[in-house]
């Protein structure tokens, strides 16, 4: 007998396409993304293409100083659209029932950077700081207080997989009934230390990124948070989306490049495919992992080449940037929005349409391009430093 299928409700999304689901839907398949823009807010005396939070956000005043970030801040800006949805189906729910798990790579860095500059000069740390801003902990400690929930909460930390790990982390809490309903997700802000470490990596463009063209010359970092509620589904859930498979694995091929085979993603990719009783012919569509490094977009074209020959697929980071932790979460939340799509839309693959022709070619969806019929299945894939590679496999029924 299979388990009950993990059911992800509509999702709460703030990044450079916008905020809201229905804002981002209708932004992300017309291709524009108002929080895309040059900066050097980030690395002074450079100036960068990097992707924007323009959300308004909460004051943090009812906050302990050690939980006033501003990621904290883009966290419940962005759990405020589903805060509704949430309070509804909690009536019920005992508090040790629901469980927060939140992917993250920067937490409170940028109030650790700003009170180190703040203290070179002046010789003691500004009032308003507190070491535990930094905590990786500290987003889904924040909430869970915030919210009352005492079921289990805690973040994961591995690179540019954080999220899509966290979605993978409460589908095993809902599993194993641990948990009744989980608030899972991600959330990564921008900060001139992460903005320096990739730059010293050389792995930043200056100008819009180019995934999978001979012309890539590196990301370009974003901002995110998004989060789904999750549980069991019931029946009230007969069309929703679940996550109906997911694949993790870790090669440990280099500290910050993958195996160029790809052979810990293949795994990743095939045991998502396993755990959902999904076929390669079912998936309509691939959200990318496409950072446009060099390393990455090589392996990559390499896998889904050769697993899925001739099926749609793109990059969204041209349109929010590499949002780090918050990548797989939010490029889960786009999948979402291309299996609940009226008009059977794909999220388009802004590149320069220069092919790798050392690289396999994919069929990367040209703007405006629908599917010819709704898309049932759709794969989304995450790779980190380190090894760590994850895939999400989404369907609707």
């Amino acid at each position: 007998m299979r388990p009950s299928p993990i059911v992800l409700l509509p999702p709460a999304i703030a990044c450079a396409l916008g905020d809201g689901a229905e804002r981002v839907r209708e932004a992300l398949f017309s291709g524009r993304s108002p929080g895309m823009r040059y900066s050097d807010g980030y690395s002074p005396g450079r100036t960068l293409m990097l992707g924007h939070v323009e959300t308004p956000l909460p004051l943090l005043d009812g906050l302990p100083i050690s939980q006033r970030s501003r990621n904290n801040a883009v966290l419940l800006a962005a759990f405020a659209q589903i805060e509704t949805s949430f309070r509804e189906l909690t009536r019920d729910v005992p508090a040790h029932r629901i469980a927060v798990i939140l992917g993250t790579s920067t937490s409170g860095i940028a109030e650790s950077d700003a009170a180190v500059r703040f203290c070179h000069k002046t010789q003691q740390l500004p009032d308003d700081f507190h070491y535990s801003q930094q905590e990786l902990g500290s987003p889904a400690r924040m909430l869970a207080e915030r919210l009352g929930c005492t079921g289990p909460t805690y973040s994961v930390s591995t690179a540019c997989t954080s999220s899509a790990k966290a979605l993978i982390s409460g589908a095993r809490l809902l599993r194993a009934g641990l948990a009744d309903l989980v608030i899972a997700g991600g959330v990564d802000t921008l900060a001139r230390f992460t903005v320096a470490g990739f730059a010293s990596l050389e792995a930043v463009s200056e100008a819009p990124c180019l995934p999978f063209s001979a012309n890539r010359c590196g990301i370009n970092i974003g901002e995110a948070a998004a989060l789904f509620l999750m549980r069991r589904q019931t029946g009230e859930d007969r069309n929703a989306v679940t996550l109906a498979g997911w694949g993790e694995t870790s090669d440990g091929y280099h500290i910050s490049a993958p195996d160029p085979e790809g052979a810990g993603a293949t795994a990743a990719i095939l045991e998502a495919l396993t755990r959902a009783g999904c076929s390669v012919d079912e998936v309509g569509y691939v959200n990318l992992h496409g950072t446009a490094t060099q390393h990455n977009d090589a392996m990559e074209s390499r896998v889904v080449s050769r697993l899925f020959p001739g099926c749609p697929a793109s990059s969204t980071k041209p349109l929010t940037g590499h949002t780090l932790g918050a990548a797989g979460a939010l490029e889960a939340a786009l999948t979402w929005l291309t299996l609940t799509d009226s008009a059977h839309r794909l999220p388009p693959h802004r590149w320069d349409g220069v092919q790798d022709l050392d690289n396999p070619p994919l069929l990367l969806v040209a703007p405006g391009t629908c599917a010819a019929s709704p898309v049932r299945a759709a794969l989304s894939t995450s790779f980190a430093f380190g090894g760590s590679n994850a895939a999400l496999l989404l369907k609707r029924a």
